[in-house]
């Protein structure tokens, strides 16, 4: 009882009257509840719905349990007469005992193992594929225009299998602030250079890693490919018939086995004048694959604006609902395999259901959509999928506020807004921040692209402003507890010990979602939809 009268107060201590200068006349003043959040954690993190995995039993009963509370809530359905948008995924498996392929140089083939040296897999959801094509290196494969930056000097790339680094070129003393400087931008994630690939007609694309430019080891990438399903959308447009990565070990040996310095080159790619290299060497053989088609489902739900022309634009609030689901490693027995998902992300998805059963009570003048997304574990796919076939128009979609993995250790004095400052979304982010009296998170260099792997992204690409509302730092009370509750959970992240606790505190959760609901009603009552900052490379798609 005392947990959910301090969570209540808090709420009430935090929440403004929707947003600074906002005319609220009689209107209910929205407040999130804790009583109501804390019961859809419980509930979505149980064992019941198995961690929610794609394409798994959990995963069917959290679409049935997501639509069902979103309709007693008294959100209108999101796609005509329902609450569920079809999402058409594509499980895939390389089989590298069946594939015969190989990278080869003057007809001798490169000793590689599959898992070991190098992965590959199907970008297209298609089972076979025969190659017999060359290989061209591209540098980091980027096309920049605002950067005035092009790899690819308009070279054809068709039929190509191009081979290029991850990241993006280096600052110089010259150019100290080129491709962001310390920050990574979407050009060095190698989801761009899978994309880039696709759109210069190439036949596949092989990544070269190196701990340094990848900010993991090739352990991940080997554990992420190597007798692993892996899914990708099966419907809208298809990624190349290849997509891979090779250890810098094996990409080094192909270069020099092709007359070739792969360190020289990479040097050259760091110049705006590099031109791309075709390698004397080409990818032959067969590549196998096991496919299954899998359908999930994104779950939608509206509160109608009231303002009669401002009503046809619309705030997106997001939550993926998906977890790893159950899981046995290595086909070994364990005691525990529902990797349940307490924090990543059932707290977002109960946030949505709490704050949309108060944003019902008080319509805004635009309207509103809570949307829990499918599959983000596997690659943000429900967002890509939205996108590609919004159940609202993108063009009169004012902004998307993602939630995911919501603050579980107590109220902070900040909030963090990272990549809002590349929108108006900043600003008004400011304002309702000071509406519950906190302020902005300083702001940290995004060194490992943070802002382009959760479901806003796939947003942001579409050109609607559009970020993740994450937990501050500075937090009231106990620091030293509360920095030690906070290293605690990089232990518990993607394992199966993320599982609710009843003795949490919900006064965090609340308060980002409290933050959240006020902040999409600023964007909501606001004369005009929020833009991006000038020469924002995702603007030009608004």
């Amino acid at each position: 009882m005392k947990k959910t009268i301090f969570a209540v107060s808090v709420a009430l201590a935090f929440a403004p009257a929707y947003a600074a200068g906002a005319k609220t006349g009689k209107a209910v003043q929205p407040i999130v509840q804790e009583a109501p959040l804390r019961a859809h954690l419980a509930f979505l993190s149980s064992d019941l719905l198995e961690g929610r995995g794609t394409g798994q039993r959990g995963g069917d009963l959290t679409v049935s349990y997501l639509e069902n509370q979103a309709m007693a809530v008294g959100l209108k359905a999101g796609n005509g007469n329902t609450y569920r948008q079809l999402v058409k995924i594509a499980g895939v498996k390389t089989d590298a005992a069946a594939s015969s392929l190989r990278m080869e140089v003057n007809g001798v083939a490169l000793p590689a193992s599959f898992g070991k040296d190098w992965v590959y897999a199907p970008g297209d959801a298609q089972a076979d594929h025969s190659f017999n094509a060359g290989l061209v290196f591209v540098g980091y494969g980027i096309t920049a225009p605002e950067e005035g930056w092009d790899d690819y000097k308009g070279q054809d790339m068709k039929g190509k299998v191009i081979v290029m680094m991850v990241n993006d070129p280096m600052p110089t003393a010259e150019a100290p602030n080129r491709f962001g400087g310390k920050a990574l931008t979407y050009y060095g994630r190698w989801t761009y250079k899978f994309e880039e690939a696709k759109r210069r007609g190439a036949a596949g694309a092989l990544l070269i890693h190196t701990d340094a430019s990848a900010s993991y080891g090739y352990s991940v990438v080997q554990n992420s490919w190597d007798g692993v399903e892996r899914f990708q959308l099966a419907q809208g447009t298809p990624g190349t018939a290849l997509q891979g990565w090779l250890t810098n070990d094996t990409a080094a040996a192909l270069f020099k086995a092709a007359g070739l310095d792969l360190d020289q080159l990479r040097a050259a790619a760091e110049r705006k004048d590099f031109q791309p290299v075709a390698l004397k060497a080409k990818l032959a053989g067969e590549m196998k694959a096991v496919v299954r088609n899998v359908e999930q489902f994104n779950v939608a739900g509206v509160v109608p604006g009231t303002d009669p022309k401002l009503k046809d634009e619309v705030v997106i609030y997001t939550a993926h609902w998906d977890h790893l689901g159950m899981q046995n490693s290595g086909g070994e027995a364990k005691a525990d395999t529902i990797y349940n998902g307490a924090v990543d992300n059932a707290s977002g998805s109960a946030a949505l259901l709490a704050m949309a059963q108060e944003a019902v009570k008080a319509p805004a003048k635009r309207s509103q959509m809570f949307l829990w997304v499918a599959a983000e574990e596997q690659g943000l796919l429900g967002s890509a999928a939205y996108a590609e076939a919004p159940l609202w128009p993108l063009a009169k979609t004012a902004a998307n506020l993602n939630l995911d993995s919501l603050n579980w250790i107590g109220v902070t004095r900040d909030i963090g807004t990272a990549g809002s400052e590349r929108t108006d979304l900043g600003k008004m982010a400011e304002a309702a921040a000071k509406g519950m009296k906190m302020v902005i998170a300083p702001e940290k260099p995004d060194l490992s692209g943070g802002y382009f792997r959760s479901d806003h992204f796939s947003f942001a690409k579409a050109g609607v402003p559009a970020f993740s509302i994450t937990s501050g730092g500075d937090y009231l009370g106990d620091k030293e507890k509360a920095e030690q509750m906070r290293a605690s959970y990089r232990k518990k992240y993607h394992q199966v010990s993320d599982e609710y606790d009843p003795d949490w505190s919900m006064a965090g959760m609340t308060q980002m979602a409290q933050f959240a609901l006020n902040l999409g009603r600023i964007v909501a009552d606001a004369p005009k939809m929020p833009a991006w900052r000038a020469g924002d490379p995702f603007g030009k798609n608004r």
